[in-house]
């Protein structure tokens, strides 16, 4: 996993009116903490942290004025209309040291036809070194059928990384398409449009 460097200016102003200046400033307010350590208040900019969060699993190097810290984000709070992040909390992290967290899990293959794919869930938990978390992992559905699933169990981990969630956690299952007789044929491409965009995530 690459680690994303990322500036930090120290925040000694709190509440509702101070986040929001921050945000005018195109900046976001975020709390680091862990491994014992007093909470660090700062401030990150909001465009390089934005890109940052686009790929799972980030590991971010913060430059503080004590010096670079490896964290990990915990729990990201964006705007419900814009979607732009309003506030972060990241946690400390040592090299070397396991975390868990969620990875994505994305398909390769096709199943059987009339089959339709429903992704119950997206993504598992796993335990890794916090510097080698996989951006996401893959799982074959090559040839499945209708009433097929697959789990967490399913999903082949790379080295030195293992399953936390449910050995049978379902993260696929086949449904059959049922397509109605009298349904318009101009529905049926968006249907198809959904399951390919979410086979593709």
């Amino acid at each position: 996993m690459a680690e994303v460097r990322i500036p930090t200016e120290p925040r000694t102003e709190f509440g509702k009116g101070a986040a929001r200046r921050l945000r005018r400033n195109a900046q976001v307010p975020g709390v680091l903490y862990g491994h014992g350590t007093e909470p660090v208040h700062v401030a990150l900019p909001a465009h390089e942290l934005g890109r940052a969060l686009k790929t799972s699993g980030v590991l971010l190097e913060l430059e503080l004025e004590s010096g670079r810290q490896l964290a990990l984000p915990k729990s990201v709070q964006r705007d419900p209309i814009k979607h732009t992040i309003e506030h972060i909390d990241l946690v400390v992290i040592v090299r070397g040291e396991v975390v868990t967290v969620e990875v994505p899990v994305v398909t390769e293959g096709k199943i059987a036809p009339g089959g339709l794919i429903e992704h119950v869930n997206k993504s598992i938990a796993v335990n890794a070194d916090a510097t080698r978390i996989p951006a996401q992992l893959t799982v074959s559905v090559e040839g499945l059928t209708i009433g097929d699933s697959v789990h967490a169990r399913d999903v082949t981990l790379p080295e030195g990384v293992t399953l936390s969630s449910e050995p049978d956690f379902v993260l696929i299952h086949v449904l059959g398409a049922q397509m109605a007789a009298e349904e318009e044929p101009a529905e049926a491409p968006v249907a198809e449009a959904v399951v390919e965009a979410a086979t593709e995530e």
